[in-house]
C-alpha cells in the first residue's frame, strides 16, 4: 500500500486490517509497546508513540474510504484520489467494482500488467495505452491537460539557460550522464527527461519545507535535479534489495547511535537503514543549493539523501538522525512531499523542531546531557568520558557543544573532519 494515498485492492485491505491490529495491540498494551521502544530515550518514545497513532489513524481512514467504496458510496475515495489522471483510473475500476484481473481481461491483457500500471498510477503508460484503458473504464478525460512527449506524460519547465548549464556542469562533473551525451543539446535533453520523468513518476511537491516557511520550490530546477538524480540511485537499490518499511519497528534505532564508535560507521548505518527498510543515498549538491540532507518517499518506501555538505562526524549523524526522525514521526504527515533541510538554519517550524528534539535525544537523551559536566566543561577528557557512557564518537558530544555554545572555534580538532565523504560518495 502507498503511504498516504489510497487503497485500491482486496489484498492492500487485508494487508491495512492486519496492520492495523498490531497497532492496536502496540497502543494499547504497555507490554508489547515496551518490546518495541526498549532502550530508547523518553522524548524518543513519545515520539514513536504519536506516529504509530497517527499511522493507525491514517490507515483506518484508507480502509474506511475502500470500504465504502465497495459498497457503493464512493466520495471520500475520489477526495483521496484528487485530480491526477493516473489515480483517477484506479478509482474508476473501483466504482465499476472491477477487480485488477477484471480490468485486465476486459483489455487482453495480463493482470501483472494493470499492476505494474496502477503501483505506478500510470505514470509509465503511453498515452494511446492510457486512452484504451479510459475507453475500457468508461471514463472521459480531456487529454489536453496532459502534454504529450514521446507518447509519454512530461511536464513543461520554465528553466534558464543559466540554471541548466550550472546543472550540466555538475551531472557531468559527478558522473550522471552516459558517455554518448557529448554535446551540450544531448546531455540537456537527458537531464530534462530524467526530471521530467521523476515527476511524472512521483509528482512535484507544490511545497518543499526548508526552514520556518514552506516555501514554493515545484520550479526549482537544481533542486529537482539533485532529487531525481538520488532518486534514481535509491530505485536501483530498492530493485536488487526489495526493501520494506514497516512504521511499527523501531527496535533497530537503539543501534544507530552506537555505530558512530566505528571508523567506518556511515558505511555500517548504511547497511542497518536499507535491512530496515530505508534506503541512504550520498549525492553531493548542486552548487547554489543549501540542504545537508532530504527525506521522502519512493513509492512506498523512505529515502534519505544526504549532500555531505559539511565533511564531519557530528554533522553527518545529527543530520542522519534528523532525516530518520522524519521517516518514523512524518511518515504519514509530510515525507510524500519530502523534507530537505539546512541542519544550521536557526529558522525551522513544529516539523523541524520535533524533528531536532529526536535526533538530539537518541544521540544524547536530555535527562542524561542537563545532568552531565561535559555540557560546561571547558576541557576535552570530561566530554570524551560521557561519549564512552553513551558509546557514541566523541565528535557528536564536542559537535553539540559547539552549537549550543554559539562558539565554533572551540574544539575543532574533535568533530572528525574529512573523514565521512571518502565512506560514502561514488559508492552504490
Amino acid at each position: 500500500m502507498i503511504a498516504g494515498t489510497f487503497i485500491s485492492t482486496e489484498r492492500q485491505a487485508r494487508d491495512a486490517e492486519d496492520a492495523i491490529a498490531e497497532l492496536d495491540r502496540a497502543l494499547s498494551s504497555e507490554h508489547v509497546l515496551k518490546s518495541i521502544v526498549e532502550g530508547l530515550p523518553q522524548e524518543v518514545i513519545n515520539g514513536v508513540r504519536r506516529s504509530l497513532a497517527t499511522d493507525r489513524r491514517e490507515r483506518a481512514h484508507l480502509l474506511l474510504a475502500y470500504q465504502k467504496a465497495r459498497a457503493g458510496d464512493f466520495s471520500i475515495l475520489r477526495e483521496q484520489a484528487g485530480n491526477d489522471p493516473g489515480t483517477f483510473l484506479i478509482v474508476a475500476r473501483i466504482i465499476r467494482k472491477l477487480s485488477q484481473k477484471d480490468l485486465a481481461r476486459k483489455l487482453g491483457l495480463r493482470e501483472q500488467a494493470i499492476q505494474r500500471w496502477e503501483a505506478e498510477k500510470y505514470r509509465s503508460i503511453s498515452l494511446s495505452n492510457y486512452q484504451k484503458v479510459a475507453q475500457t473504464l468508461g471514463v472521459r478525460w480531456q487529454m489536453s491537460d496532459i502534454v504529450p512527449n514521446d507518447s509519454q506524460w512530461s511536464p513543461l519547465y520554465d528553466v534558464t539557460r543559466d540554471d541548466l548549464s550550472k546543472v550540466l556542469r555538475h551531472a557531468r562533473d559527478k558522473g550522471w550522464l552516459d558517455a554518448a551525451d557529448t554535446s551540450d543539446e544531448n546531455a540537456i535533453a537527458t537531464l530534462v527527461r530524467y526530471v521530467g520523468d521523476h515527476v511524472n513518476r512521483y509528482g512535484t511537491p507544490s511545497l518543499l519545507r526548508t526552514g520556518l516557511n514552506a516555501v514554493d520550490h515545484s520550479q526549482d530546477w537544481s533542486l529537482l535535479s539533485w532529487k531525481a538524480q538520488v532518486t534514481r540511485r535509491a530505485e536501483v537499490v530498492i530493485i536488487h534489495a526489495k526493501p520494506r518499511y514497516r512504521p511499527i519497528n523501531v527496535s533497530w534505532l537503539v543501534d544507530v547511535a552506537r555505530l558512530s564508535q566505528f571508523e567506518d560507521g556511515p558505511k555500517r548505518v548504511r547497511d542497518l537503514l536499507l535491512e530496515n527498510g530505508i534506503v541512504l543515498v550520498a549525492e553531493p549538491q548542486i552548487p547554489g543549493m543549501s540542504v545537508d540532507g532530504a527525506a521522502f518517499l519512493a513509492d512506498d518506501v523512505p529515502v534519505i539523501g544526504l549532500t555531505l555538505l559539511r565533511d564531519t562526524v557530528d554533522n553527518f549523524w545529527f543530520t542522519l538522525l534528523h532525516e530518520i526522525a522524519h521517516i518514523i514521526l512524518h511518515y504519514r504527515t509530510g515525507l510524500s512531499a519530502g523534507f530537505f533541510d539546512d541542519v544550521t538554519s536557526p529558522e525551522a517550524d513544529e516539523f523541524e523542531k520535533e524533528a531536532n528534539r529526536f535526533a538530539e535525544n537518541l544521540l544524547i537523551p536530555e535527562e542524561i546531557w542537563v545532568r552531565s559536566p561535559a555540557r560546561i566543561s571547558k576541557t576535552a577528557e570530561p566530554i570524551e568520558k560521557l561519549a564512552n557512557q553513551l558509546k557514541i564518537n566523541p565528535a557528536i558530544v564536542f559537535g553539540r557543544i559547539r552549537m549550543e555554545r554559539n562558539d565554533y572555534s572551540i574544539f575543532s580538532n574533535k568533530i572528525g573532519r574529512g573523514t565521512v565523504r571518502k565512506q560514502l560518495l561514488n559508492q552504490s
